[in-house]
């Protein structure tokens, strides 16, 4: 059977685990809702288990989000950068979150940095390019839709020939397309509202000493669902 790979490169806050799951749960929830009949998820924790899946049993890859930055170039996370060069030379279906899409943007030759503006976290508005109009994957989104948010890193300088599909008043690439079927973006299709909420409240220190008030982007989270059909819409290029 056909496999679209999960690559999990961290763990969420353990009371986000204990109460909805972790990265990779999130992403099979939303991810079976509309899973055809010839496909099947594994997970592959790239953190943990050094040896990358062969290529030719990949239907499709889906990179998860992580607590590590990106910048700080981890020996786990730069092996991952030939692979998925490798993954793209290969035209294989791949979807990069939050930690994903900074680290494909990195491999792909772009920079992946902390924002000078500091953490973007809550639910948000993204809008999409004209190019992100016209893209497969984003054309059905709304030109402005809701996303769940919580970063402190960014693509700070997408890689040469890419396209930018979204963007916001925070960062301007919020979505990026590389290949013919490889995206990723900044925002979590997978977070639901109480997972965004668990995250804000973890978070309220930081948040306070960057002087976002914590109460208000608790209580503007919302339904993202816009923003969560792409994981779903993703399948149809597997």
């Amino acid at each position: 059977m056909a496999c679209v790979l999960i690559v999990k490169t961290g763990d969420a806050f353990p009371e986000v685990v204990d109460q909805h799951g972790d990265f990779e749960t999130l992403f099979i929830k939303q991810l079976n809702i509309a899973l055809p009949a010839h496909l099947e998820l594994q997970v592959w924790d790239a953190t943990r288990q050094p040896s990358a899946p062969e290529l030719n049993t990949l239907a499709g890859i889906v990179i998860t989000g992580s607590h590590s930055m990106v910048s700080e170039a981890e020996p786990w996370s730069e092996a991952l950068k030939p692979w998925l060069k490798e993954v793209l030379a290969n035209d294989i279906p791949m979807l990069g979150v939050c930690y994903g899409h900074q680290l494909m943007a990195a491999a792909f030759g772009g920079m992946s940095d902390y924002h000078p503006a500091g953490r973007e976290s809550g639910t948000r508005t993204v809008r999409l390019t004209q190019a992100g109009q016209q893209d497969p994957l984003f054309s059905q989104l709304p030109e402005s839709f809701a996303a769940h948010l919580t970063h402190a890193q960014s693509v700070m300088q997408a890689p040469q020939g890419c396209t930018v599909l979204a963007h916001n008043s925070h960062d301007a690439h919020q979505a990026l397309r590389y290949g013919p079927r490889q995206w990723s973006v900044q925002f979590h299709p997978e977070f639901t509202a109480p997972v965004m909420r668990a995250y804000l409240e973890r978070q309220r220190a930081a948040l306070r000493d960057q002087g976002e008030e914590p109460d208000t982007l608790l209580a503007n989270i919302t339904d993202c669902q816009e923003a969560s059909s792409l994981l779903r819409r993703f399948l149809a290029f597997v």
